[in-house]
């Protein structure tokens, strides 16, 4: 493997977060950053060769290491004081509605879900799903919400554009899009001494 490939892989190994192209290129040397999708092609090719767990993937605009899905007993095994969380039904229907309407109001959240959102608006800001993308310019200046790269990193998405199109998906009824049977299976890590987080993801609301 050469220096620039072994570079890519330390800083990825390295990193908890996705890196995007620009930053991988400057600090490892690579004169492009055109250059950085090729040589992971590279690496990711020497991990399939060897039958390696790991492989490296775009993702929120960057590229990370991951490992494969078939090993995540032995993973899961390994973390067993990680305690996972699924989002509530309230939850999964907020983040659906900001998914394919953001930039989007609480109260625009509401009139679709028919009920107030604002408990699942929390928790999914807390979660750092969602972020406050800026205010609407309508009367009283709501503010508007959008997802954040961690919303991207949880799906496994490169970006917006591979989320499923409305028209693809059969079960969408009505004006809200329902994107529940895509999102619900989303785990979330949860400390099981984070009490006061936990309470916070049971709520119904």
């Amino acid at each position: 493997m050469n220096n620039h490939l072994s570079v890519l892989e330390a800083l990825l190994f390295a990193s908890d977060s996705p890196l995007p192209a620009d930053r991988l290129a400057e600090i490892s040397g690579l004169p492009k950053p055109e250059e950085v999708g090729p040589a992971i092609d590279q690496l990711n090719q020497k991990y399939q060769d060897y039958g390696h767990s790991i492989r490296i993937r775009e993702i929120a605009g960057g590229y990370q290491i991951y490992t494969l899905p078939e090993f995540s007993p032995w993973i899961e095994a390994l973390f067993q004081k990680i305690k996972k969380q699924r989002l509530s039904k309230a939850a999964l229907e907020s983040l659906s509605i900001v998914a394919y309407r953001q930039p989007v109001t609480k109260i625009d959240i509401d009139q679709i879900r028919g009920v107030q959102s604002d408990a699942a608006l929390k928790t999914l800001l807390e979660r750092e799903l969602i972020t406050v993308t800026g205010r609407a310019h309508s009367v009283g200046r709501p503010l508007l919400y959008g997802t954040t790269d961690q919303f991207l990193i949880h799906f496994g998405l490169k970006d917006l554009s591979e989320l499923p199109k409305l028209e693809e998906m059969e079960f969408v009824t009505g004006p809200a899009p329902a994107i529940e049977p895509v999102l619900e299976n989303i785990e979330l890590p949860l400390s099981l001494e984070s009490q006061e987080m936990q309470a916070t993801l049971s709520d119904p609301s």
